[in-house]
């Protein structure tokens, strides 16, 4: 099989941002939860031989008032030692919001100091992409033009601007802030749609976590879905995490407790059977010269090939065992995926 063979040259559109990042993103801003969550990260990549999750060290809502400083230059010092022992470790940290007297100071001592050695920055509270631009050039003044950017959309004024953040070179992925965007609407919206349920049921709600999951399918960015502060129902977490992986387009989601991690795992992993069928077709799609198939009755074309071929990456993704005849395709990783590139 010659290289130009390989799925990714063949299906033009193939190489999806759906596929780019871990499907998990972990949030800890306590001095000890931040390096538990580091030595966890490295624990569970010697388990499964891959990294199946971010950590964001949380300056934002883990500084208290008056210690952002200390609580920044924490951050760099558990940065630059952790990564002295797995220097391809997958660390962002989120920042304070662009209006808030510590962004600059953040940027500064973080990016400034340990830029090369985080994977992204996470920014809150994004409102429209004017924003998004201003926050590029200052961490561009801090560390250079390759530091991606993800940003957290929380209000209904940015939802509605969704599609030109999403569009933004500099954005890899729109995280939803379910919390803050029920608390903007001044009590329109219960309180029941901050729960594991009624997230997923009011019209607002819902409404807004289509429109940033559109947005980001739109512009090959990747959408991640928020928190379930219900972190001891493992059930309803769970619930969650395949509702928003299957039904509204995520293909991310945040945790904010380590017992949260392989649950969002296991549920944004696809079925066994859906990975040995689409083996089974790409491997009948490459006999055939990658021209339309017959499969069990059902014709297939490059456009059935590039769902199953994400379907493939996305079980390498969730450190699910791929099946033989096609390992060939998606290598084995070492114990760190590099920096900025597919975990």
């Amino acid at each position: 099989m010659t290289e130009s063979a390989h799925p990714k040259d063949i299906l033009l559109g193939a190489q999806a941002a759906a596929s780019a990042l871990p499907v998990c993103d972990h949030y800890s801003g306590q001095p000890e939860r931040m390096r538990k969550s580091l030595q966890l990260q490295a624990e569970m990549t010697a388990e499964l031989g891959r990294c199946v999750f971010d950590v964001t060290l949380d300056c934002e809502d883990g500084a208290a008032v008056g210690r952002e400083a200390a609580h920044a230059d924490l951050v760099v010092d558990l940065v630059r030692a952790h990564t002295q022992e797995h220097p391809q470790a997958r660390i962002a940290v989120r920042v304070h919001a662009l209006e808030h007297p510590a962004f600059v100071e953040d940027v500064a001592r973080i990016v400034g100091q340990v830029g090369d050695r985080l994977t992204h920055v996470m920014l809150p509270k994004v409102e429209n992409v004017d924003q998004v631009a201003l926050a590029a050039r200052v961490l561009d003044r801090a560390y250079g033009p390759d530091l991606p950017l993800h940003v957290l959309v929380e209000s209904p004024a940015a939802v509605q601007q969704a599609f030109e953040i999403a569009a933004h070179p500099r954005v890899a992925s729109i995280s939803f802030g379910l919390m803050d965007f029920v608390s903007a609407h001044g009590g329109a919206i219960p309180a029941s749609a901050m729960g594991v349920q009624g997230q997923f049921e009011h019209p607002l709600v819902l409404r807004a976590k289509l429109e940033i999951a559109a947005a980001c399918h739109a512009y090959g960015k990747v959408p991640s879905h928020c928190v379930v502060t219900e972190f001891k129902d493992t059930a309803a977490l769970t619930q969650a995490a395949r509702r928003a992986s299957r039904e509204l387009g995520y293909t991310r989601m945040w945790s904010i407790h380590p017992a949260q991690i392989r649950p969002i795992v296991a549920a944004f992993a696809p079925d066994a059977a859906l990975v040995e069928q689409a083996a089974a077709i790409l491997l009948a799609a490459e006999a055939a010269h990658w021209g339309p198939i017959s499969h069990e009755g059902v014709l297939h074309d490059r456009a059935s090939y590039r769902y199953y071929w994400h379907v493939l990456q996305r079980a390498q993704q969730t450190a699910l065992t791929l099946p033989d005849n096609v390992r060939r395709w998606l290598p084995e990783q070492g114990a760190f995926a590099p920096a900025q590139t597919d975990c």
